[in-house]
């Protein structure tokens, strides 16, 4: 996105091409961007400028992506043209008031099904910047914010309760943007053009952890990840696993641009359940649910609160691994925003993924240390985040069967 709106042409080297990425990209065309794949991990992105994107003709589909929706808002808010956003079936009923309400503070316009896709972004409104407390911390809303605040008047700071993702910021500031960071706000004057780089995706943290899981819980095991995203605002999963007791080391600390990345290695462990900490769930928002499988699978109790932001993902979190947990012999007991997962052994059996990708893979890591089979239900949605994931998962050795393997 931020590419599509510089100056100039950027390759991006590490590009994972996921449905939610495609996505992206394939609405990005729509509007007038060209890209060019040389080849299947690398894209360059020729950049038009702030005022350089064009009407698309039909209506931009999200398909899965909350990530995709949530910032094009902030970054169509400011265009000269109309725009509709649309996703599929799981997207279409989460939450966007969460967005659209500071964006409307702001002076856009977005039309709704009560709250909820599609979205109708009314262009050729003028923008002013505000200052916004966001009453529940959210990446997604920031960098809308943020994208939006680069077509506004005056500018536009944004304050969070608790310390979310920057991934924004650094790119931001990496194509020439000055922000103005602080403890819990950052803000953008509006007006300023950007300038093309290249970027080097790290892996992905999110990803990694369910193969650094899988080594966590397995006998006599030791993984290694090479090249992943390490930055401070997404390395919560690491802390609270090591809290565990897991072995997990970090080696050859470098810089891929602004991001700082690690090759990480997890060796099996003996694993305690804890009282997770709520200070942590921003760092680790994407993680809860390979959390969950890793506490059904350690000694004792674990127990999570402040993770009501995951009732409202591709699917309600809590209640789609407790109720799979369950089902395979765990006890797991629900609160409004979180959960206790009592420690022991899985049986094997049937669950229901809810077409969520973090769901299905995280139940494919817990089924390795089932005592019989595990069937997943509705795994499709895998390739929004990690196509390849059996394949993989194979890799490191792990018995998985898709619908696809002969």
């Amino acid at each position: 996105m931020l590419s599509a709106v510089a100056e100039g042409s950027g390759r991006i080297s590490g590009f994972l091409a996921g449905d939610d990425c495609l996505c992206t990209m394939a609405a990005l065309s729509e509007m007038g961007i060209a890209i060019d794949r040389p080849d299947t991990t690398d894209v360059i992105v020729h950049g038009k400028g702030l005022r350089g994107l064009a009407a698309p003709a039909r209506p931009l589909d999200m398909g899965n992506s909350g990530t995709a929706m949530r910032l094009f808002c902030g970054l169509l808010a400011g265009q000269s043209f109309d725009t509709t956003l649309t996703g599929d079936a799981s997207l279409s009923v989460r939450p966007m008031n969460r967005v659209i309400k500071p964006l409307s503070y702001m002076g856009a316009r977005i039309d709704s099904n009560d709250g909820r896709p599609p979205l109708n972004i009314v262009g050729g409104l003028d923008l002013t910047g505000v200052e916004y407390n966001m009453p529940v911390a959210s990446a997604q809303v920031k960098s809308a914010l943020l994208l939006a605040g680069l077509y506004a008047s005056g500018t536009t700071s944004v304050c969070e309760p608790a310390e979310t993702r920057d991934h924004t910021e650094r790119m931001l500031e990496s194509m020439g943007a000055v922000l103005v960071r602080s403890q819990g706000k950052v803000a953008v004057a509006g007006g300023q053009s950007l300038t093309a780089v290249d970027i080097n995706v790290p892996a992905d943290l999110s990803s990694a952890v369910f193969a650094l899981v899988a080594a966590l819980i397995a006998d006599e095991c030791e993984v290694t990840v090479p090249d992943v995203g390490v930055n401070p605002t997404r390395t919560g999963v690491l802390e609270i696993l090591r809290e565990m007791g897991a072995d997990i080391e970090l080696n050859n600390e470098r810089l891929w641009g602004a991001e700082p990345v690690a090759d990480i290695t997890a060796r099996s462990s003996i694993l305690t359940g804890i009282d997770v900490d709520p200070a942590l769930v921003s760092l680790a928002i994407d993680e809860f649910p390979i959390l969950f499988a890793t506490a059904a699978l350690a000694r004792g109790s674990t127990r999570f609160s402040g993770i009501g932001e995951l009732r409202v993902k591709e699917s309600d979190r809590i209640a789609a691994m407790a109720g799979g947990l369950a089902r395979l012999g765990v006890r797991v007991s629900e609160t409004d925003d979180g959960a206790t997962v009592a420690g022991g052994v899985l049986s094997g059996g049937s669950v229901e993924s809810h077409g969520d990708h973090r769901i299905a893979m995280a139940f494919s890591i817990a089924a390795t240390r089932a005592t019989g089979p595990v069937e997943i239900r509705d795994t499709d949605a895998v390739n929004t985040s990690f196509p390849g994931f059996a394949d993989c998962m194979r890799g490191i050795g792990i018995n998985i069967k898709t619908d696809l393997d002969p």
